[in-house]
C-alpha cells in the first residue's frame, strides 16, 4: 500500500469513528447448543433489533459479530460478542476504544436471574450484580456507567446449579412471556439511543 493509500485509509477510519454514536451489545454464548437458552436473551434481542432496523449482522471484528445501521436517526453499531459470556468485555471494550466512545454511549442487553420471566429492568449505571458478563464489561470499560437492559429469566430452583439454570430454556408456558420481554428489550435499547434513561425506565421497567 502506497503512502497516499495509507493516508486515505486513516482518514476513512477517522470518519467511521466519528459516525458511530452508540454501541448496542447483546450478551450470550456462541454455538448452536446455547441457542434459545436463558443466558442468550441478549443475542435474541439483538436479532430482533437487527431485523426491525434492517441491520445486516455480517461483519466480524473486535471478537464479535456486528452490523451498523440507523436507529432513531443515529448511526449505531449493534454487536454480539463471540468471546463467550464471561469475557464479553474484551469485545465491547475494544469497540468502545476504536470508536472513541464513552461508557455512557454503550447499551448492554443481558439476562437477569433476579427478575421473573418476562420482567425488564433498565439502568444507567450500577454494579455487575453477580453477572459475569457485566463484570467483564465493567473491567474492560474501567467504568460502571454504561446503560443496561436486563431481561428477567426467572430464579433458579432451590438446590439447582446456577449454570444449569441459565443454560436451560424456559418452560413452554413461559415462552410467550419471554418472547414479549425480548421484543421489549430491543425496543428499550432502541429508545435509549436518543432518550433519557429515566424516560425508558418509566416505559419499560417491569417485574414480569
Amino acid at each position: 500500500m502506497s503512502l497516499i493509500d495509507k493516508i486515505f485509509d486513516w482518514l476513512e477510519r477517522d470518519v467511521e469513528r466519528e459516525d458511530i454514536v452508540k454501541i448496542i451489545a447483546g450478551l450470550g454464548n456462541p454455538g448452536m447448543e446455547y441457542v434459545g437458552t436463558r443466558h442468550n436473551v441478549g443475542f435474541d434481542a439483538i436479532d430482533r433489533l437487527a431485523e426491525e432496523y434492517n441491520i445486516s449482522m455480517n461483519q466480524e471484528k473486535f471478537k464479535g459479530v456486528y452490523g451498523t445501521g440507523i436507529i432513531n436517526g443515529e448511526k449505531v453499531l449493534v454487536v454480539k460478542p463471540m468471546t463467550y459470556m464471561n469475557n464479553s468485555g474484551e469485545c465491547i471494550g475494544e469497540i468502545a476504544r476504536f470508536y472513541k466512545l464513552e461508557p455512557s454511549d454503550v447499551i448492554v442487553i443481558s439476562d437477569d436471574i433476579n427478575l421473573n420471566v418476562g420482567g425488564l429492568r433498565i439502568r444507567d449505571k450500577g454494579s455487575a450484580g453477580g453477572h459475569n458478563g457485566l463484570k467483564s464489561i465493567i473491567y474492560h470499560l474501567h467504568s460502571e456507567d454504561f446503560l443496561r437492559v436486563r431481561v428477567g429469566v426467572g430464579m433458579k430452583k432451590q438446590g439447582q446449579d446456577l449454570a444449569k439454570h441459565v443454560l436451560s430454556k424456559v418452560s413452554k408456558e413461559d415462552e410467550e412471556l419471554m418472547s414479549d420481554a425480548i421484543d421489549n428489550a430491543a425496543k428499550a435499547a432502541a429508545m435509549l439511543v436518543t432518550d433519557e434513561a429515566t424516560k425508558v425506565m418509566n416505559k419499560y421497567n417491569s417485574k414480569g
